[in-house]
């Protein structure tokens, strides 16, 4: 990964809002956002927003409303919790907050309507240029998005701090009204036996904690990959968990590559994802994508080496259920080509009779239709998939929201530089088929960016991105709102600078997170809300 870059019924008059697992329903107000693109799915859809329309989304009525100042580089996606009582600090009493976490090591709880900084943390200090490799940096202190459980009233973030003894990973649980330790931090520290019966050791110094934190089946669980493949022979793909209350560690792991050899010493198999979040079926199946491996490109087996695939694995990280791997993993791993650029999306249950849909794209930009029951396996003839479609080069992911045309799902695809939103058909077998694209977005960087989806139920659909900077124009980042159900091509809704980004060695893997009313991106050293205007005069 060189740096380029529910059952759930929607049939239904009204639809209650994605949460996460352990995150309870709110029966009015406010809906939390807990965890990375909404839900455990990664549907990126908030199907609460009443406020915001394609209507009153424009410049005469929308706008920003406030910045705030932070300390580093934000690659965390901002998360949201109505009605919190902050303990500590000057700004006591209850407050709707966003939780904002830094590649300085600081998590932030910042009052959601006047930005106000309530209350922050340093986790320790971070580490700069790890291994040389300026992809997110100058320092990595918190890479991945957290997770909240509302319920548990905490927040857990995985921190990187360079120590005497060199680089550690600390899971932490946080008190979301005082960002206080509820229990003890738990060093992250793992083996796994390679298929020789050696024993292979998690090092933190060669370890990315990339990909967005999974609160699941009552634990929490990570996902690592390396750093710009620097050192990649002692750099491979882990995927660990944590028993939420106590931290403690899940007596399985999975180690993605445990070949004792390769013909260049070079292993990877790594779970990145351009920080999209490791995702989770109906079942608590956790779902993830994988990037490259040897560039001898003969090291697959999708036994002891899962490079270039979709991987389905059981909630105790025990077995590896399913998979996919395109009949190019070879091409792929030879031309440093990963499928593991971008994230798998679960959609919502559909009709008829394959319920179970999954999608991923990855650098090349093809993206996989997959039956979630099923995912395909390996062929080195054909991929045995549902269907595979152009989206654009990926560091990306898919999300979904239902149209109010005729109350179908919607994919909504962001490689190259436009949106493409598909509609899931599903009779017979089930296939996507383009409905309408955006504009292009702009930007210089890397193919591909994030989506987030605000409606109201099924109506008033808007799609938000934040593009990558183009660095032979500026380094400004830019807000974009389209509507979707306005025809073969969407209507430009907004659009407005939402920050900066000066480290162009490194993708903007930014989304813009939607809640009650507010749009939030969080970029480089400052955390920009957008509102209707309305809505400033009234504070």
């Amino acid at each position: 990964m060189r740096p380029r870059c529910f059952a759930f019924a929607y049939k239904t008059l009204s639809l209650i809002a994605l949460l996460i697992g352990s995150v309870s329903l709110f029966a009015a107000g406010p809906t939390p956002v807990a965890t990375y693109h909404y839900d455990n799915n990664r549907t990126g859809w908030q199907s609460n927003e009443t406020a915001l329309t394609p209507t009153n989304v424009k410049s005469s009525s929308f706008g920003l409303l406030v910045s705030v100042k932070l300390d580093d580089q934000v690659d965390a996606q901002p998360l949201f919790v109505p009605g919190v009582n902050i303990t500590s600090g000057s700004s006591k009493g209850v407050h709707d907050v966003i939780y904002i976490a830094s590649e300085g090591n600081t998590v932030y709880a910042i009052d959601a309507e006047a930005g106000t900084v309530l209350l922050t943390v340093n986790l320790g200090t971070p580490v700069p240029f790890p291994l040389g490799c300026g992809n997110n940096g100058p320092n990595v202190g918190v890479n991945s998005t957290p997770v909240i459980d509302v319920t548990a009233s905490t927040l857990y973030v995985m921190a990187y701090t360079q120590e005497a003894s060199g680089p550690a990973y600390h899971l932490h649980a946080l008190d979301l009204g005082s960002l206080a330790d509820k229990v003890s931090p738990q060093l992250v520290v793992a083996s796994h036996k390679l298929s020789d019966g050696s024993t292979f050791n998690f090092s933190a110094t060669y370890q990315r904690q990339r990909a967005a934190l999974l609160l699941a089946n009552g634990n929490v669980y990570a996902g690592f990959a390396s750093f710009c493949d620097f050192a990649a022979d002692k750099s491979r793909g882990w995927l660990l968990g944590w028993q939420t209350n106590s931290l403690t560690p899940l007596p399985a792991n999975q180690l993605l590559n445990t070949q004792p050899n390769s013909p260049d010493n070079f292993f990877l198999a790594s779970i990145w994802m351009s920080g999209y979040g490791l995702a989770a079926d109906d079942g608590g199946n956790l779902i993830f994508v994988t990037g490259n491996s040897d560039y001898s490109g003969g090291t697959y087996d999708g036994v002891t080496n899962i490079q270039e695939s979709v991987v389905k694995v059981s909630p105790d990280l025990m077995l590896v259920l399913d998979l996919f791997t395109p009949k190019n993993v070879n091409i792929l791993d030879a031309t440093d080509a990963d499928f593991g650029s971008g994230g798998a999306m679960v959609l919502p249950d559909q009709p008829g009779s394959t319920p179970h849909l999954v999608v991923a794209a990855g650098k090349v930009g093809t993206m996989f239709l997959m039956n979630g029951d099923s995912l395909g396996g390996f062929s080195s003839s054909k991929n045995n998939v549902l269907g595979q479609y152009a989206i654009g080069e990926c560091w990306c992911g898919q999300s979904y929201y239902v149209d109010p045309s005729d109350n179908i799902g919607r994919v909504v695809s962001s490689g190259g530089t436009s949106v493409i939103a598909w509609k899931v058909q599903t009779s017979g077998t089930p296939s996507l088929a383009k409905v309408s694209n955006s504009p292009s977005i702009g930007g210089g960087q890397d193919g591909g960016f994030f989506t987030t989806i605000s409606s109201n139920g099924t109506a008033n659909p808007v799609i938000w991105t934040v593009s990558r900077p183009d660095p032979s124009v500026s380094v400004t980042i830019y807000l974009t709102a389209f509507d979707p159900s306005s025809g073969r091509t969407m209507k430009q809704l907004f659009r407005a600078p939402a920050g900066s980004w000066p480290n162009v060695g490194g993708n903007s893997n930014l989304v813009p997170m939607v809640a009650n009313g507010r749009v939030y991106v969080a970029s480089n050293k400052q955390l920009r809300i957008f509102g209707l205007k309305s809505s400033k005069a009234k504070k």
